[in-house]
């Protein structure tokens, strides 16, 4: 049994690294917070406006993903989650679901690097901004503050980012 969660703000390479580990290693159960979609502002306004940065959405959304991964993990399979999730949230639903062994990992690129592959790569520039930017330094500050491990993606092809987190979910595993 492993988990390995990746968090991380868009464009720092973890929906690719997680698509790219999918296809290579089907055995490994890939799991991606954004299948569940974003709703509309009203939809997400129901669920509260407590838990900022990230808000009542994000954690109940957390909560819930936790909650199917759990039985994955009891039955001896290996999970690798990713998604824009606070460390807090991330840190709560481990507990919550009694989960003890789990590898948390911000997936992190520099500002140019993040706008780049926004803009370029997934055709999405309304996303480079200043609070995708801010965003991404958050989530890299809690990772950071809860002595979690930071993957900078900046320099490294798709190839080498897969490699490192193959090497992580291979540790965890042992």
């Amino acid at each position: 049994m492993a988990l390995v969660i990746m968090t991380g703000g868009s464009g720092s390479g973890k929906t690719a690294i997680a698509k790219a580990i999918e296809v290579d290693r089907p055995s490994i159960n890939v799991c991606c917070f954004d299948s569940i979609g974003v709703p509309s502002a009203e939809v997400m306004a129901t669920f509260g406006t407590g838990h900022q940065p990230g808000g009542a959405w994000q954690r109940a959304m957390t909560f819930k993903w936790f909650e199917r991964i759990a039985p994955t993990l009891v039955a001896g399979n290996t999970v690798l989650f990713e998604g824009q999730m606070r460390i807090a949230f991330i840190r709560e639903a481990l507990t919550v679901f009694a989960i003890e062994k789990a590898r948390v990992l911000c997936v992190e690129c520099d500002d140019y690097t993040r706008a780049r592959r926004l803009t370029h790569d997934r055709s999405k520039p309304e996303l480079a901004n200043e609070s995708m930017m801010g965003w991404s330094r958050y989530l890299h500050q809690e990772a950071v503050e809860a002595g979690y491990e930071i993957l900078d993606t900046t320099d490294l092809s798709l190839a080498e980012s897969v490699r490192a987190v193959h090497s992580i979910l291979k540790a965890c595993s042992e």
